[in-house]
């Protein structure tokens, strides 16, 4: 398939080990660890990451005794998952390619799916409804999934920081994304993805519900911590981080204020 293609190309030519790294990586990745943990069972329980990459939180997950599968649709990303199984003391259960919407697995398999990518690039509707109801198959009864999504208006307000908006072909992209939800024509100038789907929190709890998952809540990753000034210099500051934590907290139930969302659905 096209769209296949089209995120193998994009994370050949990005390397997305290091997108966790720096300021914002930093917020992200905490606050995206103390949000899974809220909903984990007790472990050992069975957790499948579907576009983990290259298995960040696959390992973490690991290391607090869980049994944890990575799926990725990118050959890269499970070669560099599997390096580094071989060099630390972290073991995954599986780590294999394959397709959020054709899972490999048998039916009520796992207590926990995590889906990342596959809810921002599947730009198709069905397709992120054939992955969402691939969720629902391999989970339990009363399993949960995890799903991380981009917010509708991400790029404007990124657009906004860095002054790309004053461009042209951005703020034509920008246009696009904030009346359609859809990333394409991205300028050749920005390190960003060819194509992607940006949801209203609305219509990812639709989404969730449709694929018959009972929706329990929808929640905002890092809100608008990610906006202070210096972002890697504030990070560093002990004081100025936990600060951001905070915020991230406080506004965690309006999850349109910040870049990322997480929905938590449930297996009836």
């Amino acid at each position: 398939m096209a769209i296949d293609r089209e995120i193998v190309e994009h994370y050949n030519s990005y390397d997305e080990s290091q997108r966790l790294t720096g300021g914002f990586g930093n917020l992200e990745c905490e606050r995206t660890k103390e949000l899974i943990q809220r909903y984990l069972p007790t472990p050992p329980a069975t957790i499948m990451d579907i576009g983990g990459a290259g298995g960040v939180y696959s390992f973490w997950l690991a290391s607090l005794g869980h049994n944890v599968h990575l799926i990725d649709i990118v050959p890269r990303h499970i070669e560099q998952a599997r390096q580094a199984s071989n060099e630390g003391p972290t073991e995954l259960e599986s780590i294999k390619v394959g397709d959020a919407r054709n899972l490999d697995f048998p039916d009520e398999f796992a207590d926990v799916v995590m889906m990342h990518g596959p809810l921002y690039h599947l730009t198709d509707r069905d397709d992120r409804l054939r992955a969402l109801s691939e969720a629902k198959r391999v989970l339990r009864p009363s399993g949960r999934l995890l799903g991380f999504a981009i917010t509708r208006y991400a790029g404007l307000i990124y657009g906004l920081t860095r002054g790309h908006v004053f461009d042209a072909e951005y703020l034509s992209m920008i246009r696009e994304e904030v009346q359609t939800g859809l990333r394409k024509d991205a300028p050749s100038w920005t390190n960003t993805f060819i194509s992607a789907y940006f949801h209203k929190p609305e219509e990812l709890e639709e989404e969730v519900k449709e694929a018959g998952l009972i929706h329990e809540e929808t929640l905002g990753v890092v809100g608008p911590a990610w906006l202070v000034p210096d972002l890697d210099a504030s990070w560093a500051d002990e004081k100025k981080r936990k600060t951001m934590i905070e915020v991230a907290r406080m506004v965690e139930q309006e999850s349109v204020l910040g870049p990322r969302i997480m929905i938590v659905g449930r297996k009836k």
